[in-house]
């Protein structure tokens, strides 16, 4: 799995172009890229129970490109589930799907994250550096799907969004510009993101399994 997430943090990593330092939860709107894109399209044709056309973004679009190429990281099934909703017309499956996938892409990352901070050596300002990053990029996919998760599960997005907090006051840039003191003391909320969005992802996957 460890080449599968690399790979995945420098495709997304490679997409911010801007620090996260000025963002916070609640308030950072995260740039799109094809993935977030291709979602928020999929996501208003469903609302606007344009399934032909939302099956169509889908089939042509970077969210299903994104779910093969993460395919040994996903529950199984996944794409064939997302494809099928999209087919019997079923909005709340769909996004049933789209939350797990998405919540998938946020959990990995923080996976990742967790271990590059954990590693030895560098400096504070290039660890902190390294969380800022990471943090964006999960709170780009995340963001998406937070609502969702709050709907369905309240406990685990309050969960998320404070360990976020959490994560991002350690690599803050401290009071005059300083470094932080120890950018790595945000593993701990970041393995708990981890912690949570897995066991989301096996709930509601486990849920999916049983409504199908």
């Amino acid at each position: 799995m460890l080449p599968v997430l690399t790979a995945l943090a420098t495709v997304i990593l490679v997409t911010i172009t801007s620090p996260a330092a000025a963002h916070h939860v609640g308030s950072y709107v995260p740039r799109d890229n094809a993935v977030t894109t291709n979602f928020k399209q999929i996501k208003f044709s469903v609302q606007a129970k344009r399934f032909d056309v939302a099956s169509q973004l889908f089939e042509s679009g970077a969210v299903r490109a994104a779910m093969r190429a993460q395919a040994s990281t996903l529950p199984a099934g996944l794409e064939d589930g997302t494809r099928a909703a999209l087919r019997a017309s079923d909005g709340p499956e769909v996004e049933r799907r789209l939350m797990i996938f998405f919540a998938a892409l946020a959990r990995d990352l923080a996976l990742e994250a967790d271990r590059q901070l954990g590693e030895p050596g560098g400096t504070p300002e290039s660890r902190a550096a390294t969380g800022r990053k990471f943090l964006e990029a999960i709170w780009r996919y995340y963001n998406l799907v937070d609502f969702a998760v709050a709907m369905r599960d309240s406990k685990s997005s309050v969960a998320v969004r404070l360990a976020f907090d959490e994560a991002e006051g350690y690599v803050k840039p401290a009071a005059g510009g300083a470094p932080p003191d120890d950018p790595a003391k945000a593993r701990q909320p970041i393995q708990r993101i981890v912690q949570v969005l897995s066991t989301l992802i096996e709930t509601s996957s486990t849920s999916a399994r049983r409504s199908s």
